[in-house]
């Protein structure tokens, strides 16, 4: 008797159903960090109408995500993030909630209409998403199922289960969870977000999490040479067929060592550039100041103190915060260190100050610092005066 009907219209081989699934769960990524994470949340890509269309399409079929609840959601989760307001933060709901029920976490808020009227604006309301795409959210997933059934056959059946588990998996548990709670950190943004590279590439650059929160606007989530987002690679392919426009990526630092003027230029580059300043001061201020001590103490002083000082304030818990104090107020270098650190932070969280009150924090910040008599310190602040903007 013949078979066949039952491997479905395609009848591939085991590895053809194992590349298809992997394409297809590869494309829902390539929707999500493409259309609905850089174009429609933070608009750092400009998408070809086409390929928006396609997207929307795709998503609707193999996830049943409605853009506008999507965008709500990820919004609030970077205005709110780690708060109890946060959607989805293990920092609050702990990881194992998260990674096993983020999707609930994500369905509990996602269609709340004040959520959408708050953070939903600029999403599609067009004909589509009224009548078919929210309106039928789960025709879309039936229409997935069957067009697997009769292409796949009964192998399809296992297609399905991995199509409907890889964003509740990998987007709402893994990203969501482990990506603000394992990994490394490139810079002390004021979450907890963390890198998940190298295992976690399959998620379409998503992994790259901690870049991604200290730069939201930025279409490129790679920033080391060796860290490798796949979503940039789509993006430059899509360029190069006219289906793309990068409007923004994270800024470089430009730097004018024969600039010795401070002005608000220099404020205006700092500002920018303050992830990447935050991560200059403790690479070239802080722990230098942090190794110096640790030796002159002679094993007095605990190697858990470095992450203390470096760790951004915010997330730190009042014993961590008291266990800093102590530490500061036995040592003086590193309380030098600390507080100029907290001081620099004034120029971009002193929203209130103006222009010129600003320049003038610059100025002081710099001539105390060269004044500190801390060799990193003052080569940091001379390294300050020749920040400038991009031409």
């Amino acid at each position: 008797m013949n078979l066949d009907f039952l491997y479905g219209v395609l009848n591939l081989s085991f590895w053809g159903y194992v590349l298809a699934a992997l394409l297809m769960v590869q494309f829902t990524f390539m929707g999500v960090t493409l259309y609905l994470h850089r174009d429609a949340t933070h608009r750092s890509l400009d998408l070809h109408p086409a390929l928006r269309h396609l997207f929307r399409f795709w998503l609707w079929m193999s996830s049943g995500v409605v853009t506008r609840e999507w965008v709500a959601v990820h919004r609030k989760h970077h205005a709110r993030c780690e708060t109890t307001e946060d959607p989805h933060s293990p920092v609050v709901y702990g990881l194992k909630k998260v990674l096993l029920e983020g999707a609930e976490l994500y369905q509990a808020i996602s269609r709340d209409p004040e959520l959408h009227a708050k953070f939903g604006r600029g999403t599609p309301d067009d004909w589509l998403e009224r009548n078919l795409y929210a309106r039928h959210r789960n025709k879309g997933i039936v229409l997935m199922v069957l067009a697997d059934l009769v292409l796949f056959g009964v192998p399809g059946i296992i297609i399905i289960a991995v199509q409907m588990l890889a964003i509740p998996v990998m987007a709402a548990g893994v990203i969501n969870g482990i990506g603000h709670y394992y990994g490394y950190r490139n810079f002390e943004c004021p979450d907890a977000a963390r890198n998940i590279m190298p295992w976690g590439f399959i998620v379409a650059g998503e992994e790259l999490h901690n870049n991604h929160h200290a730069f939201p606007s930025s279409a490129k989530f790679s920033i080391h040479r060796w860290e490798f987002d796949i979503g940039w690679l789509y993006i430059r392919i899509f360029q190069a067929f006219g289906l793309a426009k990068v409007i923004r990526v994270a800024p470089e630092p430009a730097r004018d060592i024969a600039r010795k003027h401070v002005d608000l230029e220099t404020v205006r580059a700092v500002i920018i550039n303050r992830m990447h300043v935050l991560r200059d001061y403790t690479r070239t201020v802080t722990l230098p100041v942090f190794r110096d001590q640790l030796r002159d103490a002679g094993g007095q002083m605990s190697r858990r103190v470095k992450k203390l000082l470096v760790r951004e304030p915010v997330l730190l818990d009042h014993n961590a915060q008291s266990k800093l104090r102590e530490v500061l107020a036995g040592n003086q270098a590193l309380q030098t260190v600390h507080e100029f650190r907290e001081r620099l932070r004034v120029l971009w969280n002193g929203s209130n100050m103006s222009n010129e009150n600003l320049l003038q924090h610059l100025k002081d910040w710099i001539a105390q610092a060269e004044a500190s008599g801390i060799k990193g310190l003052q080569e940091f602040a001379a390294s300050l005066r020749g920040y400038a903007l991009q031409p």
